[in-house]
Parts: C-alpha cells; structure tokens; sequence
C-alpha cells in the first residue's frame, strides 16, 4: 500500500506544474484515482496523457503497492470548462 500523498509527489515528479488530487476508491489503499491537470498534456492525445502519469507511477504498479490506477487527465484549459 502506498499513501496517496506519495502517489501524488510521484506525479508531480514527473510533472512538476501539474495539480493532483488523488483518492482511494475502495478503501483499501490499492485501487486509486487521480485527477491530474497539467500544460504538458496540451496537445497530447488522453493515451499519452495517461503515459505520462502512469510513468510517474511505474514502480508502485510493478510492486503492486498500487494495483489499479483510474486516471482523469486535463489541460488547464480542459479542466477550467469541466469545471464551469
């Protein structure tokens, strides 16, 4: 099990301007989602997008300290619109 706060300075290591926000779904501390809003997804389709992130979170996925990770990602201009 890994805290979400880890997976978070995770994604922010990967993506430094990136704002986070992670939750556990079932309580379990292993199945988690991220919602993550980063300009260095502008002009990147949601696959590299994902590819990004789950880079950031590689080795917490290969040692299953993470086993499922559901991912949200938006550019700044994405998420504004989501949001209004």
């Amino acid at each position: 099990m890994v805290a979400l706060a880890q997976v978070e300075d995770m994604i922010k290591t990967q993506l430094p301007d990136a704002q986070v926000v992670v939750r556990d779904l079932t309580g379990g501390g292993d199945h988690l989602e991220a919602i993550v809003v980063s300009a260095e997804f502008e002009g990147k389709t949601m696959i590299k997008q994902h590819q990004l992130v789950y880079g950031a979170v590689q080795e917490a996925m290969a040692s299953e300290a993470i086993h499922a990770l559901a991912l949200k990602t938006f550019t700044p201009e994405a998420w504004e619109k989501a949001q209004g």
